[in-house]
């Protein structure tokens, strides 16, 4: 009898659990956890709250497992990328009935600072699941290393190094339902950092993998200034400050290099970011750079806003699918 893709990962269960737990070292640093339970008021002395995360300092942040069984209407699974990373692929169980049907796919980059986050917080994998849904797209959801044990340029190498698996990939839902020819860059917060940098720095070694377009949230007024401070501070290169092309786009040559791929981006911003005006600028510079912008700014919308208000992912998932679909293919 033919084994069904819950007796495999069943059998394969304790030996990926274990190189996940490898993997997952590095989802929420010492210095991380410190700081999530200072601001959060927390001496640490209740186990039940030791997942929180700042971004989200409100609520606890659990972790929950990948989906084998359909949930309604998507199905997740882990995959290791290296020694030190792996993803969660989520597919829209379209798939199973369609078994030749190809989908875009849209690569996820989680936020959280770059000193915390994980691909299996409940609010991230619901968030993607979703997105999996309503989009009708293949979403992976690549872990990257965390500072300040390990400091920029380590998520952004992370980050690319999961295009080039996925482009290298024998992954049965890999090769059997993604449309490499269309390919999204996606990521909230610091995700959407990321999913930039990641983007302009593998722009010609991807083949056959085509990036057709970039979406960026950026917002984040869940963070204090000073607290966005602290994080770039320990994420940066020891010695440097925010005029950093790492935490500044407009230094450097990124917005060159994609101006001259004429992508097109999508930049999502909620006018509770007290740094609105900056990103504004930065759209700005971005189509006189030759990129093809869209902009979806709101009005009082804050860091986070879709993963928890389902009207917020609504109104973001009709504006992405709108985008992706009014985007050719880059043959």
């Amino acid at each position: 009898m033919k084994e069904t893709y819950n007796d495999l990962y069943t059998k394969k269960g304790l030996l990926f659990s274990v190189q996940k737990e490898k993997a997952q070292r590095t989802k929420f640093s010492p210095f991380a956890m410190s700081l999530s339970l200072l601001l959060a008021g927390d001496n640490g002395s209740d186990p039940g709250r030791s997942h929180r995360s700042p971004t989200f300092l409100s609520r606890p942040c659990p972790c929950v497992p990948a989906a084998p069984d359909p949930s309604p209407q998507v199905i997740s699974k882990d995959i290791i990328v290296s020694d030190s990373t792996w993803m969660r692929l989520y597919l829209p169980t379209t798939a199973l009935r369609l078994p030749k049907q190809k989908f875009s796919l849209v690569v996820y980059y989680h936020g959280g600072g770059f000193i915390t986050g994980s691909v299996d917080f409940k609010l991230y994998d619901d968030f993607c699941n979703l997105m999996a849904r309503e989009l009708n797209v293949v979403v992976a959801s690549p872990s990257y290393r965390l500072a300040p044990e390990h400091r920029l340029p380590a998520a952004y190498h992370d980050g690319a190094d999961a295009l080039t698996f996925i482009r290298k990939s024998d992954d049965e839902w890999i090769k059997s339902h993604v449309y490499l020819f269309n390919v999204f860059l996606r990521g909230t917060g610091s995700g959407g950092n990321l999913a930039y940098s990641v983007g302009h720095r593998v722009t010609n070694v991807l083949d056959p993998l085509r990036i057709c377009g970039l979406i960026r949230h950026v917002n984040d007024q869940v963070f204090p200034p000073a607290v966005g401070d602290l994080c770039w501070e320990l994420c940066l290169p020891v010695g440097e400050n925010r005029d950093h092309a790492y935490s500044n786009p407009t230094m450097g040559d990124g917005l060159e290099i994609l101006g001259a791929l004429k992508w097109k981006v999508m930049v999502c911003e909620g006018g509770g970011d007290p740094m609105i005006d900056r990103h504004r600028n930065v759209a700005k510079l971005m189509k006189e750079k030759g990129l093809k912008v869209v902009e979806c700014f709101s009005d009082g919308d804050v860091h986070g806003a879709e993963l928890g208000d389902p009207s917020k992912s609504e109104t973001l998932f009709a504006s992405i699918k709108s985008f992706i679909s009014s985007t050719p293919y880059r043959f």
